[in-house]
């Protein structure tokens, strides 16, 4: 994971999404689904990478929002 994705865990009886590397997140609470859903949604903002952890702290899953190189630039 790179500093600056997103990622969606759960700590403190809470799931949350933040900005790997910082130490606060920009969203807590409500669901997984619903935290997954704020999540991807701020990644796409920022065209990085959602991952998303289990309530173990292991990765489940992970999708890219990065521009592909072979996409045409507007």
């Amino acid at each position: 994971m790179s500093r600056g994705d997103v990622e969606t865990y759960y700590a403190m009886g809470a799931w949350h999404s933040r900005i790997e590397g910082e130490a606060s997140p920009f969203a807590t609470g409500g669901t997984k689904a619903e935290q997954v859903a704020t999540g991807a949604e701020e990644a796409r903002r920022r065209r990085c990478d959602h991952i998303i952890k289990n309530a173990y702290g292991r990765v489940d899953d992970q999708h890219s929002y990065r521009r592909s190189p072979h996409q045409a630039t507007r």
